[in-house]
């Protein structure tokens, strides 16, 4: 049966659709580029702030629109929206055929097998994903586990996907295995909080027990990327470690939110503001090359503008790379939704304001600081008749961070390393020339 399918969301719930996607080609079914070659339109969808409730109510509404003009006979929804409404989705959305929860994929693929008899393929290969349509096969996350039990007051998440589920570490060594074989040169561990990973296994955070495992198996020129640890549990042991492998990227996305310590706590997260610039300046110490990224809420119920101001200090004092900001909005059955000393929204879109032109400059100086380096790119798009090819450094996450423009390597494959030397910047962005093949080093 032809299927088309809509994945919305973070880089986790991408994950998810891989999965589901790799069970339907297993089943025998076919996932299509074209909603009009397809029988059922699938969404897997994200309810993490009402923005993404929005335009996933929307994206449900086109696939609608293409059942009534006939191009489509079902519509199936799953994932976190569901989790979240499923009662109210139920009650408006009479369009859908199929509401199932997140990871519930037999209950998708019992509803299709119930359309039409599917002969299951011979045997299931590799990793058990199919990409997402356009996702680089060079390029692939690996999602350690599911749920949070931080309960940070502002998030949903705990009450999307409940609590902390991590994935054995013999079975994401596998996968890494499986995703590497597949053409993958860049891993990226994605989970609600990395820093946590196993402590329902095995009574004891595990991270660094499946970095070991990864650094050891995975084939050398493999770059590992570690993305959302909550900085309350960085420790300098932890970093010293990251400074030892051969393929764990000298990159963290730490999450801070904010630094002022009555803020955090009423965020219920630990009021550890020096901690954490303790644990920036650590990182800064042992490599002043080592590549940061954060995410900052401005307008969180209560904050002053001296609070605020912290924030901008704390940017300045830790040297940070990038930086993701947004603009507090109350959640539905959160905690932090029923604190009465709500900032104005203008108020908080100011300081959001602010801190981005900030951080604009500082990003600006961060990247000036490699202009004369020689950098490994992997090469992500060429441009043949320009002679030039765009990629990432390993100070470059996808999707979210900058890129890196090198002339002279026209003729480079697409996930497959060049040397380049930096000769320019821009606040995001580095421009350099080709002067060799690159093997990954970091």
């Amino acid at each position: 049966m032809n299927i088309f399918f809509v994945s919305m969301g973070c880089a986790k719930n991408g994950v998810d659709s891989e999965n589901l996607m790799g069970r339907l080609a297993f089943e025998g079914h076919t996932v299509v580029a074209d909603p009009e070659d397809a029988r059922v339109g699938i969404i897997n969808t994200c309810a993490f702030i009402q923005d993404a409730v929005k335009e996933n109510i929307d994206a449900i509404l086109d696939l609608e629109l293409l059942k009534e003009r006939g191009f489509l006979e079902r519509i199936v929804v799953v994932g976190c929206i569901v989790n979240r409404y499923e009662a109210e989705l139920r009650r408006e959305l009479d369009s859908v055929d199929l509401f199932a929860r997140a990871e519930d994929w037999d209950a998708v693929v019992n509803y299709l097998a119930g359309l039409e008899h599917s002969e299951a393929s011979a045997s299931r290969t590799g990793c058990g994903r199919v990409p997402l349509p356009g996702t680089p096969r060079w390029s692939r996350y690996l999602k350690v586990g599911e749920g949070c039990d931080t309960f940070c007051s502002y998030c949903s998440i705990p009450l999307i996907r409940g609590r902390l589920r991590s994935l054995p570490v013999e079975r994401l060594v596998d996968e890494a295995l499986a995703l590497c074989s597949e053409g993958a040169r860049e891993l990226c561990l994605v989970g609600q909080d990395l820093t946590v990973y196993g402590r329902d296994l095995y009574g004891a955070p595990a991270i660094e027990r499946l970095l070991r495992k990864l650094d050891a198996a995975l084939p050398d020129g493999t770059w590992v990327r570690l993305l959302y640890l909550h900085p309350d549990r960085l420790t300098p042991a932890f970093v010293d470690f990251l400074m030892e492998s051969g393929k764990i990227l000298p990159y963290l996305d730490v999450p801070v939110q904010h630094i002022d310590d009555t803020i955090l706590s009423r965020m219920n997260r630990a009021p550890a503001g020096e901690h954490i610039r303790r644990m920036f300046r650590y990182l800064r110490e042992k490599n002043p090359l080592f590549a940061l990224r954060t995410t900052i809420m401005t307008g969180f119920p209560g904050e002053t503008e001296v609070q605020f101001r912290r924030v901008l200090d704390f940017l300045v004092e830790a040297e940070i790379d990038r930086v993701g900001a947004f603009v507090y909005s109350p959640e539905e059955g959160t905690r932090a939704a029923s604190f009465p000393d709500l900032v104005p929204r203008e108020v908080g879109e100011e300081r959001y304001a602010r801190l981005m032109e900030l951080q604009s400059e500082l990003s600006r100086e961060r990247s000036a600081l490699f202009v004369g380096r020689e950098l490994d790119v992997l090469v992500e798009e060429v441009d043949e008749e320009s002679g030039e090819a765009w990629g990432r450094s390993y100070r470059d996450a996808p999707e979210v961070d900058g890129m890196v423009c090198v002339s002279g390597a026209g003729d480079a494959e697409l996930g497959t390393f060049v040397r380049a030397r930096i000769t320019d910047c821009e606040e995001y962005d580095l421009f350099g020339e080709a002067v060799g093949r690159g093997k990954g080093d970091v």
